[in-house]
């Protein structure tokens, strides 16, 4: 809990001086006493109550006033909001290393797999993008809620050289600035605000940036809107053959590497994930990481992430619940007080 206006706090001094003037009013009364001859009659005009029953009225009015102090300071509590609109840009990697062996029948399909059925599962809910990337990173379907578009595109992907992370989280905010106001394109003044946007990055990826722009550069452009990344790390670190066939194989991607069914299986896998800097850019951005080694794990991943960016949370001022509280607090004291302290009708 934070609190607007926390020097209004003081006030709570106002209570210890309320106990101070009770004990100085108690003292007088003490030396203002009246002698009686009778015990009786004292017994029959005071009220009948014990003890701790007469101390009720007063705990109630301190508590009063001290909800009324912290409601005073403004209070805001940081609470679970659904969003009503969502923008995910699923950014999936489509370096060589995807054509790996070590998740069969290899990364590429599994992948493009697993985020069918992730968009099936979102069908009727947030907007979805994709950007795809290797050397360089293109956007090949802005955020949309079109589901049979973007399963048509993961159909058509082909594999090619390199692997630019940085610059496909780039893109992607990019693409989420072209259909939400409130998330400023790169190279645009970011602006302020609290809390998350209501978009979030999924960067999928088998490897480590080899080219363009830094990936923490990237994370603190998207931390700066306010955009959190999700980045699973996908594959295994066994040695495994690269085979894609020729629909998945851009041959103008890799030069003069061919062969092996249609695509290529020269060497085993050559890099690994890293996972570092993959965590890195979770953290700097209010994401999380996630490392899938099949494609179990991979779906499971990416069906988790939904109860992330779908619910964010938000500052709401509770000011006038303390407020509430409190008023009715000293309201049970007074009212307690003035029917415990009634003039009683005496009996015969």
């Amino acid at each position: 809990m934070t609190f607007s206006w926390p020097w209004a706090l003081l006030t709570v001094l106002i209570i210890p001086l309320i106990f101070a003037v009770r004990w100085w009013a108690r003292r007088r009364r003490r030396r203002a006493a009246v002698r009686v001859t009778s015990i009786a009659l004292v017994r029959s005009a005071l009220p009948g109550r014990t003890r701790w029953t007469r101390r009720i009225p007063p705990a109630l009015f301190v508590a009063g006033l001290a909800l009324l102090v912290v409601g005073a300071a403004r209070p805001q509590a940081s609470v679970p909001v659904p969003m009503t609109s969502t923008t995910i840009l699923l950014a999936l990697d489509i370096s060589g290393s995807m054509c790996s062996t070590d998740v069969d029948p290899n990364r590429l399909t599994t992948a493009k797999k697993a985020a069918v059925e992730f968009i099936e599962s979102q069908r009727g809910g947030p907007r979805i993008g994709l950007v795809t990337f290797a050397g360089s990173a293109g956007l090949l379907v802005p955020p949309t809620d079109d589901t049979d578009s973007l399963i048509e595109a993961l159909d058509n992907l082909s594999v090619a050289r390199g692997t630019a992370i940085g610059q496909a989280m780039l893109t992607s905010i990019d693409a989420i600035a072209e259909v939400d106001p409130s998330v400023a394109p790169t190279g645009a003044d970011p602006g302020g605000g609290e809390g998350h946007a209501g978009a979030a990055i999924i960067v999928l990826t088998d490897g480590a940036n080899t080219q363009g722009v830094d990936p923490q550069t990237a994370a603190q452009e998207a931390a700066l809107r306010r955009v959190r990344v999700f980045t699973i790390g996908f594959g295994t670190t066994n040695p495994a053959p690269m085979v894609c066939d020729n629909s998945q194989f851009d041959g103008r991607g890799f030069g003069g590497w061919g062969g092996g069914r249609g695509g290529f299986d020269r060497g085993r896998n050559p890099r690994t994930i890293d996972e570092p800097a993959l965590k890195r850019i979770a953290q700097t951005t209010g994401g999380s990481y996630h490392r899938a080694e099949n494609a179990d794990q991979l779906q499971s991943a990416l069906d988790a992430l939904p109860s992330s960016f779908t619910v964010v949370h938000q500052r709401i001022d509770t000011a006038a619940a303390f407020a509430a509280g409190g008023g009715l607090l000293i309201t049970a004291a007074l009212s307690l007080s003035l029917w415990w302290n009634r003039p009683r009708v005496p009996t015969r």
